[in-house]
C-alpha cells in the first residue's frame, strides 16, 4: 500500500540508537547534561546570573561530551579513570581555544575554575548512581521477556552467552532450536535443544515466547523465509543475529546485547522513550477530551437509554496489544449485544441498529467510551482498530502478517480510518487494505503522524462525513 501523505516518511533508511533502552539513553545523555548544568549553576550561584556567553559555552560542552561513554557494565574505577582522562583532554582543548582566540577573557575566571573542577565529580557522582538505580530502571520498562534462539552455532552460543552475563537485559533465554546434528556443540550449550524448527511456532504459543533471535547463515535462506512465514501468526518480536533482512521490515534498526550485535526484523515502535512520550501524550489529550466531552457524554448516555431497552454501554472481547484479549467500551447501537464465538459485523441497513444507534455511530459518538480504555492502558488514541475476537481468529488465517498489527496497542481512529477504510469490512480484499495501512503505520510512526491522525480524524468526522460507517 503506497503511502499517501509526506507526513510517513519511510524511517526504515536510518538507524535509532538504543531508543529501546531508557537506561542506555540516561547512559548516553548523562555525561553532556551534567556537564551543562554544572556550568549554568556554577555561573548562577557565583555571579548571580547566567549571561549568554555561558548559554554558548553549554553547548559547545555537550556537542564534544555527546554521547557519554558506557559505564554500565564496567567497574567504578574503570568508569572514574575514563572519565576524567574525557575530562581533561575537554578541558584542554576549551582552555587552549580561549587562550588562543581570546574569548577567555569573556568569562569569570572563578566560575571556569569551579565548573572544570566541580563537573568531573558531578559526572562521578552521577555514574555511581546510575550504576545503583540501573535494575530499577531496568524493571520500570517492563516486565522480564521470555526468548528462543534458532539456530546453534558460534553466533547463537554467544548470544546466549551475552544474555547470561548481561545484568541489564530483562531477558529469559529458554533454549534452542535445531535442525541438524549438534554433537560437536552439546559441551557448550549451558541451554535445552527444545525441538527443531518444526516445533518452533507451537512452543512459541504454548509458552508465551515475547522474543526469537534467529542465529542462521544466509545460506538458509529458504529456512529463514519459511520460518518468517510461519511466524507472522504471533506476536512475538523477531531479531535477526545479526544477517541482512530478508522479509519486510518494521521498525527495524540494529542493536546490542552486551556488545554482540542484533538486528531488528520486526519490532513495536513503542520501545523506550518512544513508549513512554506515547503514553504521556494519550493520558494528557485523553483527560483533556474527556473532561471538554463529559456534558457530550451524559447526552449521549440518555439518548442510549431511551432509545432501547438494555445496558448503556457495550463491552466487548477484543484483542490488544500482544494478541492479549481485552474489553472495549462503546455507546450501544444495537438491539443486541454480540460478543461470543460468531460475531455479525454490522452491514447497510441493518435491523439490529437502533435509529439513534444510526446516528452515533455515522458521527463515531459510540467510540467516545474508549477514552476510558486509553486512560486504563488498554488502548491508545491512535493506532489499529480492534477487532471481534471471532473476526481475529478468522482473518489471521487467511491474511497473512494479520497479527503484526497488534504489536501495538489499538486505538480509538488510525491510519486505515482516516483513509477511507472504516466500518464493514464485507471483503478480503478490504480487510487486506486495511492490514496494510496499519502495517504501514507501524513503519513509519511518529508523534507527527498521531498528530496528523488525529486532527485528520476530526476533520472526516464531523466536516466530510462517513459514508462506510453503519
Amino acid at each position: 500500500m503506497p503511502v499517501k501523505t509526506n507526513f510517513t516518511n519511510n524511517k526504515l533508511s536510518g538507524i535509532a540508537l538504543s531508543r529501546d533502552n531508557i537506561l542506555q539513553i540516561i547512559e548516553i545523555m548523562m555525561d553532556p547534561v551534567l556537564a551543562a548544568l554544572t556550568l549554568w549553576c556554577s555561573a548562577f550561584i557565583i555571579e548571580g546570573h547566567l549571561h549568554p556567553t555561558y548559554l554558548i559555552l553549554s553547548i559547545i560542552a555537550f556537542s564534544l561530551t555527546y554521547p557519554s561513554n558506557p559505564k554500565i557494565e564496567q567497574s567504578m574505577m574503570e568508569s572514574a579513570r575514563k572519565l576524567l582522562f574525557s575530562w581533561f583532554i575537554l578541558t584542554t582543548i576549551l582552555v587552549s581555544l580561549g587562550i588562543v582566540t581570546g574569548y577567555i577573557d569573556d568569562f569569570y575566571s572563578n566560575t571556569i575554575i569551579a565548573w572544570l573542577t566541580i563537573t568531573p565529580i558531578v559526572q562521578i557522582i552521577g555514574a555511581i548512581l546510575l550504576k545503583a538505580f540501573a535494575p530499577t530502571i531496568v524493571k520500570l520498562q517492563g516486565e522480564t521477556k521470555r526468548a528462543v534462539i534458532v539456530g546453534v552455532n558460534t553466533r547463537g552460543i554467544h548470544l546466549a552467552k551475552k544474555l547470561e552475563e548481561s545484568q541489564y537485559h530483562l531477558t529469559e533465554l529458554m533454549g534452542f532450536f535445531e535442525d541438524r546434528q549438534i554433537d560437536r556443540h552439546s559441551t557448550e550449550l549451558n541451554y535445552p535443544i527444545l525441538g527443531n524448527f518444526n516445533d518452533l511456532l507451537a512452543y512459541i504459543k504454548e509458552n508465551q515466547i515475547n522474543v526469537i533471535y534467529l542465529s542462521l547463515p544466509m545460506a538458509s535462506q529458504p529456512r529463514i523465509i519459511k520460518l518468517l512465514d510461519e511466524l507472522k501468526d504471533t506476536t512475538a518480536s523477531i531479531y535477526f543475529v545479526p544477517d541482512i533482512f530478508l522479509t519486510d521490515l518494521i521498525q527495524s534498526k540494529i542493536g546490542e546485547i552486551n556488545g554482540m550485535p542484533i538486528v531488528a526484523v520486526r519490532e513495536t515502535p513503542f520501545t523506550g522513550i518512544n513508549g513512554l512520550i506515547k503514553r504521556i501524550t494519550d493520558i494528557l489529550l485523553t483527560s483533556i477530551i474527556i473532561l471538554l466531552i463529559s456534558p457530550l457524554l451524559l447526552i449521549v448516555a440518555v439518548g442510549v437509554k431511551l432509545s432501547s431497552p438494555g445496558p448503556i454501554v457495550f463491552k466487548q472481547r477484543r484483542y490488544g496489544l500482544d494478541g492479549e484479549e481485552i474489553l472495549v467500551y462503546k455507546f450501544r447501537s444495537m438491539t443486541t449485544c454480540d460478543n461470543g464465538e460468531h460475531v455479525a459485523q454490522a452491514t447497510r441497513n441493518d435491523q439490529r441498529i437502533t435509529k439513534f444507534g444510526n446516528f452515533i455511530r455515522k458521527t463515531s459518538l459510540d467510540e467516545l467510551p474508549q477514552f476510558v480504555n486509553v486512560l486504563q492502558g488498554r488502548m491508545s488514541i491512535v493506532g489499529p482498530r480492534p477487532h471481534a475476537v471471532s473476526h481475529n481468529e478468522m482473518y489471521r488465517k487467511l491474511i497473512t502478517g494479520y497479527m503484526i498489527r497488534h504489536k501495538v496497542k489499538p486505538g480509538i481512529t488510525g491510519w486505515a480510518q482516516v483513509n477511507g477504510l472504516r466500518g464493514e469490512t464485507e471483503t478480503l480484499d478490504k480487510m487486506q487494505a486495511r492490514i496494510d495501512y496499519d502495517i504501514e503505520y507501524l513503519r513509519n510512526w511518529s508523534t507527527r503522524l498521531d498528530l496528523y491522525i488525529i486532527f485528520k480524524t476530526v476533520w472526516v468526522v464531523f466536516f466530510k462525513g462517513q459514508k462506510s460507517a453503519y
